[in-house]
């Protein structure tokens, strides 16, 4: 920064400027940028609200995705497994 580099850097004077500069400035300031910082942070509180109800609805669908999955690969290993049980010829094919 030039202006610090030029001998402001380390002197009393760059820090008293710097204070009035803020005691001026400040009172104009603040009341400007919490008038435009307010509506920023309250939209982004909601997108982030609209985000996490959009996310818990992605889970939701994904966790019913993996349960129906279970369930089919569950029923496919129970009518393995009760194939594997009955002796062959002895099942309802065989029958009549």
């Amino acid at each position: 920064m030039g202006l610090f580099d030029n001998g402001w850097k380390g002197n009393i004077l760059g820090g008293l400027a710097i204070g009035i500069g803020s005691a001026v400035l400040g009172p104009i300031v603040i009341p400007i940028l919490s008038r435009t910082a307010k509506p920023l942070a309250k939209a982004a509180i909601k997108g982030g609200l609209l985000m996490y109800e959009k996310g818990k609805e992605k889970v939701a669908e994904a966790q019913e995705v993996v349960e129906d999955l279970m369930a089919e690969a569950r029923s496919e290993l129970d009518e393995e497994a009760a194939a594997r049980i009955e002796p062959p010829g002895t099942g309802p094919e065989q029958e009549g």
